[in-house]
């Protein structure tokens, strides 16, 4: 017999017919009634033990958190909160669950902390909120790949270990095979790097942007979607220390196609969302519901959550540019009180946080694309413009999260980007690679980066990004 998934037993409700599930116990009451689940929705299968079915062995052993397999008749719920249920015919368990055990860990059936959920994360996929986050997240990525595939993307998989800082940061994870305990120095007492593994020093990747430009002089337009790493000390609830970035890159495409991309993009999958995890985000908007009924008011949600997603959909981004930004900023009364951590006084300076949520979140109240960037606080890549003050760098910025995207048309003139590295000083020498796609057949391309997390930050209506991926990597974090 085939065994079937919980969500097709619900969405089939083929009645009378005999099925196989397996799963895990969510509860068990009355001697009678099983919660099961399997992972594959939200909502539980209630099967029914009838009297003399079961011996009481067997019966003792039935604890939340054991897992079983049953073959029963689908049958109409003669109870409340479900229009089937299974009426068990046989059962086998599969995996015992020590009830004792089982209070002291958060499978125990009763509300638990986020944070305490984050100390058990082995465990937590267990638990409703984040088998919701993570089928959300599981679809999101089917969903990446689906929008950049129907658009004719090739898909690249560039290096995790690479000598290159795209960045040029700085803030990289060392990749070394050396013995820590006998590092090889050279004549000036630095660590000897040619006796390493790759003869160079390395480092695990901050961006596949680099190499994946280099692919699009090729194949027109590509995208890569994978691990990235990134060594900052950042204790906050929208830093990782390893995510997943979504790098697509077009040759023959300038800064307004390359907007028009990404949010189409971000529309795409958003809807996706919408359409095929409906379940899902019908208990995360009433979670955060709940959640909100603890705040002030000033600090609730201005939508439920279904109805924030489709206002992105159905609404164009407003694009912006830098300088208006600025002097919006400037005006604005949190700016003329003070009461910005860092004040907004001229142009050029860097926006924080909580300038780019007040951009969104207060004065549009729409996602917003700023464009058109001072020069000195971008990456050497971007294409500079023509008052030579500015680079035509974009970021996409969203309601509760801030940047989402980050992207810019990139400078396709050998010689100014020359220039631009040995300001900067970086080695071109090292970067020859990359400078050869300008000197063989150049053309005008551009392309943005997104954070996974964050996207599924915003999708799901979680606050904090340690709770959209399976284990987070932090500072002073590294467990299971």
């Amino acid at each position: 017999m085939r065994q079937l998934k919980v969500i097709e037993i619900l969405a089939e409700q083929k009645l009378l017919q005999e099925v196989k599930v397996s799963g895990w116990i969510r509860s068990f009451r009355n001697g009678r009634f099983i919660a099961l689940n399997d992972g594959s929705t939200i909502n539980n299968l209630q099967c029914v033990i009838e009297d003399d079915v079961l011996n009481k062995e067997t019966l003792d052993r039935l604890n939340t958190a054991a897992s079983i397999t049953i073959i029963g008749i689908l049958k109409e719920s003669e109870g409340q909160g479900q229009r089937v249920e299974l009426e068990v015919k046989k059962l086998s368990i599969e995996g015992d669950a020590n009830a004792e055990e089982v209070k002291k860990t958060i499978l125990s059936p009763k509300k638990h902390s986020l944070e305490l959920l984050r100390e058990q994360a082995h465990l937590r996929i267990r638990t409703n909120t984040f088998g919701a986050i993570m089928r959300v997240r599981s679809k999101l990525s089917f969903a990446v790949h689906q929008y950049f595939q129907q658009k004719k993307f090739q898909l690249v998989h560039t290096p995790i270990i690479t000598s290159s800082d795209a960045e040029g940061a700085g803030e990289t994870f060392k990749v070394s095979h050396l013995d820590f305990d006998k590092v090889p120095k050279n004549e000036e007492g630095k660590t000897d790097f040619n006796k390493d593994f790759f003869g160079k020093q390395t480092n695990l990747t901050v961006s596949g942007q680099l190499e994946g430009e280099t692919y699009a002089m090729g194949l027109g337009d590509i995208y890569t979607f994978g691990p990235t790493f990134r060594a900052e000390n950042s204790n906050t609830s929208r830093h990782l220390a390893e995510f997943w970035m979504i790098e697509p890159e077009m040759a023959f495409c300038d800064l307004d196609k390359n907007m028009d991309v990404a949010e189409d993009f971000i529309k795409f999958v958003v809807n996706y969302i919408l359409e095929h995890s409906k379940d899902d985000l019908a208990f995360l908007e009433k979670r955060l519901l709940d959640e909100e009924k603890q705040k002030p008011l000033e600090q609730r949600s201005d939508m439920p959550l279904r109805e924030k997603l489709a206002f992105v959909t159905e609404n164009n981004f407003k694009r912006v540019s830098y300088t208006e930004a600025i002097d919006i900023l400037k005006k604005s009364k949190p700016n003329k009180n003070k009461k910005f951590k860092y004040p907004v006084d001229q142009w050029g300076v860097d926006l924080q946080s909580e300038h780019e949520r007040y951009l969104v979140e207060k004065h549009f109240k729409c996602p917003v694309i700023l464009f058109n960037y001072p020069a000195n606080i971008k990456a050497f890549y971007m294409r500079l413009n023509d008052d030579g003050k500015t680079v035509r760098a974009m970021d996409i910025l969203f309601p509760g999260i801030g940047e989402i995207v980050g992207g810019s048309q990139r400078e396709e003139r050998l010689e100014v980007l020359k220039d631009k590295m040995k300001t900067l000083k970086i080695d071109q020498e090292e970067l020859y690679w990359y400078l050869d796609t300008r000197r063989f057949g150049t053309c005008i391309h551009s392309g943005f980066g997104l954070g996974f997390e964050r996207l599924v930050l915003f999708v799901t209506g979680m606050s904090n990004v340690r709770d959209v991926i399976p284990y987070p990597r932090t500072p002073g974090n590294a467990e299971f």
